[in-house]
This record gives C-alpha cells, structure tokens and sequence, in this order.
C-alpha cells in the first residue's frame, strides 16, 4: 500500500503552499501532487504615505498601518490569502494607473518572484523528507512559471507527461481547460484539449494501473457544476442555481480509457468525489482565500484503490 497526497488551486496562498508541502509528512504520504492553479491572481497596494503610515485596502476593509510590524503582518495576511502586497508610494500608484504594461510587468514580476521563493522554501523541506512532488501549472497560471519549476530538483513538472507512482502505477496531467470567461493563459477549445491529451495518452502502458492528473473535470459528473454568470460574469440567479461546465473531451477519455484514479479541481466550488465507470473523481474544492488547504490523501493498492478521504486544515 502506499498514500499519494493531492491538493489543488491554492492561487498565491503561501499558507496553503506550505500546508501542501508539510501534507506528506504529515500524512505519511509516498508522493505529493499539486493540480494546478499554485500562483496568485491580483496585487494589492499597501500605499506609503507621507506622514510614515501605510494604508491598505483588502477584502473591502481600508486598514491604516502605523508601524513596521502593523505593515509585516498585513502583507502576510494578503500572502497568505493569495495576494500579491506591494508598497508603493503614491507617485507610483499614479504611474501603474495610466499604465496597463506596467501594471502586467508588476504582476508578473510578483507572480515569479514568488513561485521562485516557494521553490527554494520547498526544497529544503523536500531534501529531508525526500518524497516526491509533482507539480502541473493550471489555466490560471502564467507560462513562465514553468521553468521555475522545471529547474527544480525536488519538484518535477508534469504538464503533458506521463510519470512513475509507487506501485507501478502511472499519471498522465494536463493544467489545460476548456474555455472559460476569463479568458485565462491555458485554456482551448475542446478539439484542441482532446488533441493535446491524445500524446500522453499514447504513452500510457495499458498493462499498468493509470492515474489522471487533469485541472478540468469532466464536463456532467457532478464535480463541475458553478453558477451560471451573466455578460457581466456575475450570477444570473441568486441561490444555488448551478450548471456543467467542465470538459467534454476530457468526460471522452475518461470514459474510454478508464483510469483507476482521476483527480480534478477548476471548480472551486465543486469539491466532492464520484464513481464514473470504473474511475474515482476526486475534486478537493479550493478555500484559499481562508488559508485553508483541502486535499485528498488516497491509498493506492497493488490489486486496485483503497481508502480515501478529502481533508481539510
């Protein structure tokens, strides 16, 4: 027996990036896995003002900072939560206003500079515990993460592979998804996702149980129902009036081919775990936002799947 650790969408949250990376550890577990999603989406100002005080506003609360330690503990909160602090004066906030490039320079710098320093701070937790953790940026992500993470030693990056789980099993991943509203970096159509996931799949050994490390659930399963939005990208209906809104192609694949295991997020909204065919969909759901890292620990077994159960901490 052995227990593969999964946890998806954490946005920029460091808490939970460093939850995910103590999870196997703590959970005892043989690999981790990480499904997408890992870097932040907005940078939030904390403003120098003249008079030596910083001012923040953060989920709708103006904060007034009178101190050091007052501004440490803000950004840590806003890291924690997924965001990205910078200070900045009010002549440079100015600047970023008028300046769409480098408001996008900003971010991306932000964005590096951080997954750069989740990298080193996970290794050194890795090099001791020497588990292995596999890392598929999602449609959120920027490209140029990639090859942070691929110039790692302790992290390995999946996209579009086909790697070794104990047991002889193997995990085919893709951060890719179908359009969304958002019109996000990794996204395609769904003629061009069934074209992407026909090469790793080429590469699976049929002889071998298969674990699908796939950002986007399968369109209809019941782990990627979110609200119907608006032209505006807000619900259209108030209450709990969902729709699909996963990936038909990869619905497609899941059904031909039948994986023992797949494990899924997108959704954040989504998390539960369902029967479809022979193959367990798993989707943890996603609370970044509360520093909170759900997952899923799953036992893998030489003759099938054991027990799993989705945590929360």
């Amino acid at each position: 027996m052995a227990k593969i650790f999964f946890a998806t969408d954490i946005h920029g949250s460091e808490k939970c990036w460093k939850k995910f990376i103590n999870a196997g550890t703590f959970y005892e577990a043989e690999a981790l896995i990480l499904g997408g999603d890992m870097t932040g989406k907005a940078i939030v100002p904390v403003i120098k003002e003249n008079n030596g005080r910083h001012k923040c506003t953060f989920l709708e609360q103006e904060h007034i900072l009178h101190t050091g330690e007052e501004v440490d503990n803000m950004t840590r909160m806003i890291k924690d939560r997924g965001y990205y602090p910078v200070i900045l004066d009010r002549d440079q906030i100015k600047e970023l206003e008028e300046d769409e490039q480098k408001r996008d320079e900003l971010f991306t710098r932000q964005t590096l500079s951080t997954v750069e320093y989740w990298i080193e701070w996970a290794e050194e937790k890795l090099k001791k515990t020497k588990i292995p953790c596999y890392v598929c940026p999602g449609n959120d992500d920027v490209f140029k993460i990639d090859d942070l993470i691929d110039s790692s030693d302790c992290i390995k990056l999946v996209e579009g592979l086909v790697v070794d789980l104990p047991l002889n099993y193997q995990m085919l991943s893709t951060g890719w998804s179908n359009p969304t509203p958002w019109k996000t970096y990794r996204e395609c159509s769904e003629e061009e996702m069934a074209r992407r996931l026909a090469e790793p799949l080429s590469k699976l050994d049929p002889d071998r149980p298969a674990v699908f490390n796939i950002h986007v659930p399968p369109f209809g399963i019941g782990l990627d129902e979110a609200p119907e939005l608006d032209e505006n990208l807000r619900p259209k209906f108030a209450g709990r009036a969902l729709i699909p809104v996963g990936s038909k192609a990869v619905r497609q694949v899941i059904e031909e081919y039948q994986p023992l295991l797949g494990l899924f997020g997108h959704i954040h909204e989504a998390k539960g775990a369902v029967r479809h065919g022979k193959t367990l969909c798993i989707n943890p759901g996603s609370n970044y936002e509360q520093g909170i890292l759900l997952g899923a620990l799953i036992k893998l077994e030489k003759d099938g799947l054991g027990e799993y159960i989705l945590t929360s901490g």
